[in-house]
């Protein structure tokens, strides 16, 4: 891949060793220096001009008392989720789901907005999406995880949101990440894409499936093309992967080589599926083709058309 993906390029240390110590965990949420995302209902807080996610202490007025606010306001169930650090400075997101006018707690409302991520990361300098996407997926885990698996006890989180533990049985539980094949599957000068009821008119895109237990990756894509097209692949190869914290799944992106050309269609998985020459993929990159539309560059889809269409 010629270029860094959307949500990809972490910058912060995930402080592994500092997350086991709880008393410099409480110390770095009252450092001065200690920076907050605050996340509400999953909307990332950005700047009304330029976008920007990570705000310091100084950057939003009254946040230094806010901080005792926004202790007492976040969502119980997620707390403070320590990000990692960076030059040693802490850097937390914290769930205001709970309150009903975030930026006036925050005293933001001329400067800032809850913004959802899809569209932020667009306009988002990209180590801060990688780091937005990360707190946009952790939240989101705690906020759907306060019940233990194991016997039903609450569960509360620990090491700064690395994980949760039950109070009753004592179970750890780790957030999971959920793999996904998604494939440009090729034949000669032609790529088989397909598009979902529901998505916007002309839109097409790789084939994309989860990873079932026990299967390889280039296993995952020859089933996946079989089910939703008919079609029968051979040669996988791997390209590229991409955090995608909706909620959360690692793309895992391939050119898959067909081994046949006609399409069975599973209505029940797609709406269509059709063989796009590659100047007609070119022209869709350059934004010169009705149809199709292609996914845009925050989505791998986009990256592996691209990707194959210059192998020529």
């Amino acid at each position: 891949m010629r270029q860094p993906l959307p949500f990809c390029g972490y910058p912060l240390d995930r402080a592994e060793r500092e997350r086991r110590d709880d008393r410099l965990l409480a110390e770095l949420e009252r450092r001065e220096e200690s920076r907050f995302l605050p996340l509400h209902r999953l909307r990332v807080l950005v700047r009304a001009e330029p976008a920007d996610a990570m705000r310091s202490g100084e950057a939003i007025p009254g946040l230094a008392w806010a901080r005792g606010l926004v202790r007492e306001w976040m969502d119980p169930r997620v707390g403070a989720v320590l990000l990692g650090l960076r030059d040693g400075v802490a850097h937390f997101a914290v769930d205001l789901s709970p309150v009903e006018q975030p930026l006036a707690l925050l005293g933001v409302e001329e400067e800032a907005r809850f913004e959802d991520l899809r569209s932020a990361a667009l306009r988002l300098p990209a180590e801060e999406a990688a780091v937005a996407g990360h707190a946009r997926a952790r939240v989101d885990w705690h906020a759907r995880h306060g019940f233990c698996p194991a016997c039903g006890g609450r569960s509360l989180p620990r090491a700064g949101g690395a994980h949760r533990r039950c109070g009753d049985c004592g179970a750890e539980h780790f957030p999971r990440t959920d793999p996904v094949a998604i494939a440009a599957v090729v034949r000669g000068d032609r790529c088989l894409l397909g598009r979902q009821r529901g998505w916007p008119p002309g839109l097409y895109s790789a084939l994309a499936g989860f990873i079932e237990t026990g299967e390889s990756v280039e296993e995952a894509v020859r089933r996946e093309v079989r089910e939703e097209t008919g079609v029968e692949v051979g040669a996988v190869r791997y390209l590229a992967s991409q955090s995608w914290p909706f909620p959360s799944s690692l793309m895992l992106g391939c050119i898959a080589e067909a081994e046949s050309e006609t399409v069975e269609l599973d209505e029940a998985e797609l709406e269509d599926a059709r063989w796009f020459h590659r100047d007609a993929l070119r022209a869709a990159l350059r934004g010169e083709a009705e149809t199709p539309l292609l996914p845009p560059p925050l989505a791998i889809a986009h990256h592996l058309v691209r990707e194959w269409v210059r192998e020529e």
